[in-house]
């Protein structure tokens, strides 16, 4: 297959082009290598740094799969620049989706979040509830959700709500939960926890990689899922951390109210399980920071690092 990767030198894409290229596929990626590229070269891999909201940037000519990963990810970076947050994910999507379906794309694989459903009081949360996003980047991919939908009569639509992704990258990232507080606990040897009672559903990115490759083999699959294997507390989380590391714990008093428990057996009904745990990504991502292969860089955290880039860009004007 001809597959077209959106973000593929981010977090996920570094895992999951290699997966892609092992399986006898050839690549076209476009980033805009704000993180750098990690990923090796390679016969049937084409890369362009490019930006995916200028459609004349990249052609779709020949592509049999689009697997669009590219976002302004997570809350922090959305609030940084929304403009560009809604650009990204609903105006560059809405002409990748119209450019898709005119060049005869078969098939096209979104990554949302499970975040577009924004403060619930539901014990499981399953893809039938409404969508109530709280976030100009919960918003963006809640829109930008309906904006592929509408494509579905031209092209097979696969959207994935995924949980809060952990383990380990090529390209790294240490603003989410599971990575951000084993990243404390390996360099401070003490983990701060803002409130803690708080739910946080997990997927391992090995999983949630291998999830893609699963759609590709299955274009009977069509519609939303939900993609999420634990819900654990962020105190539990912490506590698992301690358990592999012996750091101390502090406990501060948080303002952030979002807690949930993702239910991911639709998923599960059509023959895929995530099988990676986070105390699995807990324990690789210690035995890569001893080994060396893992640091503390700032590059690694999104919202710091897009900061800077936005001053560097605003001191060239």
């Amino acid at each position: 297959m001809n597959i077209f990767v959106t973000g593929a030198c981010g977090y996920k894409g570094s895992v999951l082009v290699p997966k892609l290229l092992a399986q006898g596929h050839k690549v076209l990626g476009i980033d805009l290598m704000w993180f750098g590229n990690h990923l090796d070269e390679h016969e049937n891999l084409t890369l362009i740094k490019g930006d995916i909201r200028d459609p004349q940037s990249y052609s779709l000519d020949g592509i049999d799969i689009v697997i669009h990963l590219a976002s302004i990810a997570n809350d922090p970076c959305g609030d940084l620049d929304p403009l560009s947050t809604w650009e990204t994910s609903c105006l560059a999507t809405e002409r990748l989706a119209d450019k898709a379906a005119r060049a005869n794309v078969k098939q096209f694989i979104y990554a949302s979040s499970a975040s577009v459903y924004g403060l619930k009081d539901d014990d499981q949360i399953t893809e039938d509830l409404p969508l109530v996003p709280i976030s100009v980047y919960n918003q963006s991919k809640m829109v930008t959700e309906r904006v592929v939908l509408s494509y579905q009569n031209q092209m097979i639509v696969q959207i994935i709500r995924p949980a809060t992704v952990c383990g380990l990258s090529p390209r790294m990232r240490l603003d989410v939960v599971v990575n951000l507080l084993t990243m404390q606990a390996l360099t401070r040897n003490k983990i701060t926890v803002l409130g803690g009672s708080q739910l946080r559903p997990n997927i391992h990115i090995e999983d949630i990689t291998d999830l893609y490759c699963f759609l590709i083999e299955h274009p009977e699959i069509k519609g939303i899922y939900n993609a999420g294997l634990e819900n654990q507390s962020v105190q539990e989380i912490a506590e698992l951390i301690q358990h592999h590391t012996g750091c101390s714990i502090e406990v501060k008093p948080s303002n952030d109210p979002r807690s949930y428990r993702l239910n991911s057996d639709k998923l599960a009904s059509v023959g895929f399980k995530p099988k990676y745990t986070v105390e699995y990504a807990i324990k690789q991502l210690i035995t890569a920071y001893e080994a060396g292969q893992l640091d503390d860089s700032e590059q690694w955290y999104n919202v710091s690092w897009m900061r800077g880039l936005l001053k560097r860009q605003t001191s060239r004007l």
